[in-house]
């Protein structure tokens, strides 16, 4: 089932390595790892991309394209599973992560407003930059590590369900 799901998604790697922009990456790209949907590639690509997506930087869809390229994972995956942060999670996932690295730091709570503007990057951000960095590394860490566990036993479990289910095939017929 996940290998029939991610094949929906799947991009040609012949149909992007003809595209223009693309022609200086063309040989990195003919890896089948990088856009194959196996397990063995797309579980780490996915737990990248969640922990890429708890980083407050900007570009997590470029920075997790050129990690998984560098490590040999499923790229589209990889860029896919950042896009857990977005405009509407971001106001849970960052101060979440800034309150967790309060905690861990034991460093005195401030009442911080999130915003998406430069001047609350450079006035607010540069004070709590700190814990908030340290509490997105930490959660990060928790969901590439609960998403890699995750899809790797959903993937197992529908492995070992489709093979029964070949195995009760194959004894129907041999009765």
């Amino acid at each position: 089932m996940p290998r029939r799901f991610f094949r929906k998604f799947a991009f040609k790697r012949q149909h992007l390595s003809e595209l223009w922009f693309m022609s200086p990456f063309r040989g990195m790209l003919q890896d089948h790892r990088l856009w194959g949907i196996r397990r063995r590639t797309v579980v780490p690509a996915f737990s990248l991309g969640l922990f890429i997506a708890f980083l407050p930087t900007p570009g997590h869809t470029l920075i997790a394209a050129l990690l998984a390229l560098m490590l040999r994972v499923n790229i589209p995956v990889a860029a896919l599973s950042t896009w857990v942060s977005n405009p509407v999670t971001i106001f849970i996932m960052y101060p979440g992560a800034y309150h967790l690295g309060n905690v861990i730091l034991g460093a005195p709570a401030q009442d911080v407003a999130f915003a998406l503007s430069w001047d609350w990057l450079t006035h607010t951000f540069v004070t709590i930059w700190q814990p908030m960095l340290l509490g997105s590394v930490i959660l990060g860490v928790g969901a590439a590590l609960l998403g890699y566990v995750g899809l790797d036993l959903l993937w197992r479990a529908s492995i070992a369900d489709y093979k029964s289910r070949k195995r009760e095939i194959r004894n129907k017929r041999s009765r």
